[in-house]
């Protein structure tokens, strides 16, 4: 945990930042592969989604002065990479990637929301509510994949279980470098 609640705010801001940008990217790096029309508009309403989450957490970094994780080259090609491998792996896959990657993201806003209310129920709240926007999008996207066969993806535990462990490292590195 951070030193202080002003170390901490950072660290979520930082955090949440470099987030909603990998995420940006995984949608693009989908959307670099050829999709039907119902896939494609599909992606594109999560993609617009995931960039005004960014450009809220932007103008709030921008107002608190924090430098974004200095991994965004990394998840700049790493979102944009696991983008393209889900797509081709098809639109299962595309979907168990959004499940894997919402479902981590789930209880990472949720333990942001507990730890800021936990300070205080109404501290630092442009944060919360901002929080607690993205995280209902978030779930959102997560009901999606399933809604859209995730789980019937060929091997679906072991690439959800990866990936998980992926986004739950991306963000233990991103609150800190």
């Amino acid at each position: 945990m951070s030193s202080s609640p002003t170390d901490l705010i950072k660290s979520m801001i930082r955090v949440n930042q470099a987030g909603e940008y990998g995420a940006k990217r995984i949608y693009q790096g989908q959307l670099s592969i050829p999709l039907n029309s119902e896939d494609k508009n599909l992606i594109q309403e999560m993609l617009r989604q995931e960039e005004e989450h960014l450009h809220l957490f932007n103008q709030l970094s921008e107002k608190h002065e924090i430098n974004p994780t200095k991994l965004t080259p990394l998840w700049h090609v790493a979102g944009f990479g696991l983008g393209v491998a889900s797509a081709l792996l098809g639109k299962k896959a595309m979907m168990a990637c959004t499940v894997a990657v919402e479902e981590v993201i789930d209880e990472h806003y949720q333990n942001q929301l507990q730890t800021l209310r936990g300070i205080r129920e109404d501290y630092e709240p442009e944060l919360q509510t901002l929080i607690e926007k993205c995280h209902k999008d978030e779930i959102a996207h997560r009901d999606t994949g399933i809604e859209h066969q995730a789980q019937e993806m060929l091997g679906y535990p072991i690439f959800k279980a990866a990936l998980k462990t992926g986004v739950r490292i991306a963000i233990a590195l991103s609150k800190r470098i």
